[in-house]
């Protein structure tokens, strides 16, 4: 009698990539545009006023709205998202920003370029900041979350000066309005990968959130979020804690994004350093900008962050004060050591500034931190302008380092004074509602 032979199982079939990494993806290529649109004008400062005749003041104030909105539209866009859908929210935005880039190509008049560059773009931009990252991450991971924060939150801000060069070549190759078009052109190339591969939630593709269940795909918020947004600066603004990392983080901003970013090259330039050089510097610092942020990450779990504050902005300070004289028209040992140093540093500091927020307010950290973050933003504001003043009342930008310098020695002082709370309150700290469950999920 024969006996039955089992068969054979069939290989198993390959698993196709899940959607959720390309998600990831598109919302990485939206970010890094959307830093790329940002920096820009920091390239044309000095095509604007060869063409036009503007001072540095006026453009910079273009510049500072820009980064103002930024960071004040960053607590409200997870609104929009909760009420509209991230799909919606990101390609209206794209469409504002390739607006608002694209018009400068016809504007004769300083105020033309504050409401295109200035507010126009800085609500696009703003609108696919830390809440994209936060909402995306949120949504579509539960395994790799804070890989792919890392990921998205890196290559936002790298992305806002390795483009640099190519902007400074294309400016100087066919002119400053043939680099605004090209940031047009890469905003409405986005769109169309947006509209195939982002998606509201994981339901809608018929699958669940990477590494999660379907519970982890929960119903959205239609209601409150703008409401909740403020009660979290309500309930904030009660601490000291909040005002000393809100103060560092304001001065972060100016020292880095507000100073550095858009008139470090008119500043090189002013000692006659090429622009595409000066360009290629930034961009050094966006690379080595990655590489500080994860070794930053990684230091504080382990290193009282108070303690990296107080280094981070300390060595800051130190460096600023001895920039001035590395100028000059050839490119030296001294200027590239302090580009590396800059680049570590740049936002080394998001980290444990993240970390302090989680063990002062819990559940309601994540919204603490995006006003922090807008204090970021708002301090980036100030410096742009305000670099721009000093240099058309001075003639020069040392004042400008030297003010940046001494205010991140105060940064550093503030940053160490900040008490210590014991873990206990953190871990009896509970989310009040889905929408902060599901934005302390998406921050770690």
């Amino acid at each position: 009698m024969l006996t039955g032979v089992t068969p054979t199982p069939a290989p198993p079939r390959a698993h196709r990539i899940h959607p959720a990494w390309w998600v990831a993806a598109v919302t990485f290529l939206a970010l890094v545009g959307a830093a790329a649109f940002r920096a820009v004008p920091g390239v044309l400062i000095d095509p604007l006023r060869a063409e036009f005749g503007w001072s540095v003041s006026t453009i910079s104030a273009a510049v500072a709205l820009n980064m103002a909105l930024y960071g004040l539209t960053a607590p409200f866009a997870a609104a929009l998202m909760e009420r509209f859908g991230i799909r919606r929210v990101v390609m209206s935005a794209l469409v504002v920003v390739a607006l608002g880039s694209g018009l400068t190509v016809f504007m004769t008049a300083s105020w033309q370029l504050i409401l295109l560059w200035g507010l126009l773009v800085g609500l696009g931009t703003g609108s696919m900041a830390l809440s994209l990252v936060a909402t995306v991450t949120g949504r579509w991971f539960v395994a790799k979350r804070g890989l792919v924060s890392g990921i998205l939150t890196a290559g936002g801000a790298a992305g806002q000066l390795v483009f640099l060069p190519l902007v400074a070549w294309i400016d100087s190759v066919w002119g400053w309005r043939a680099a605004s078009l090209g940031t047009t052109a890469a905003a409405l190339a986005v769109i169309p990968l947006v509209a195939w591969l982002l998606r509201d939630r994981p339901r809608d593709l018929g699958v669940v959130p990477y590494g999660g269940t379907a519970a982890d795909d929960v119903d959205p918020v239609r209601t409150g979020a703008a409401r909740n947004a403020l009660r979290g600066l309500a309930e904030g603004a009660k601490k000291r804690p909040f005002w000393l990392l809100a103060g560092g983080f304001f001065i972060c901003g100016m020292s880095t994004n507000g100073l550095v970013q858009p008139h470090f090259i008119p500043a090189a330039h002013d000692h006659g350093m090429p622009v595409t050089t000066a360009a290629g510097l930034l961009a050094v610092v966006g690379i080595f900008d990655i590489v500080g942020t994860v070794f930053s990450g990684w230091l504080t779990d382990r290193v009282d962050p108070r303690v990296l504050l107080l280094a981070y902005y300390g060595l800051r300070g130190f460096s600023l004060f001895l920039l001035p004289p590395l100028f000059g028209p050839d490119l030296q040992v001294s200027m590239i050591a302090f580009i590396v140093f800059y680049g570590l540093d740049w936002v080394a500091t998001v980290p444990p500034t993240l970390a302090l927020c989680r063990e002062h307010f819990g559940a309601r950290a994540p919204v603490v931190f995006g006003w922090v973050f807008a204090s970021h933003q708002l301090g980036s504001a100030v410096a742009a302008f305000g670099g721009g003043v000093i240099r058309d009342v001075t003639g020069s930008y040392d004042l400008a380092w030297f003010l940046a310098a001494g205010l991140c020695m105060l940064a550093a002082v503030m940053s160490i004074s900040i008490r210590r709370n014991p873990p206990a309150v953190v871990e009896t700290a509970l989310p009040t509602n889905p929408e902060e469950a599901a934005a302390a999920q998406a921050h770690g």
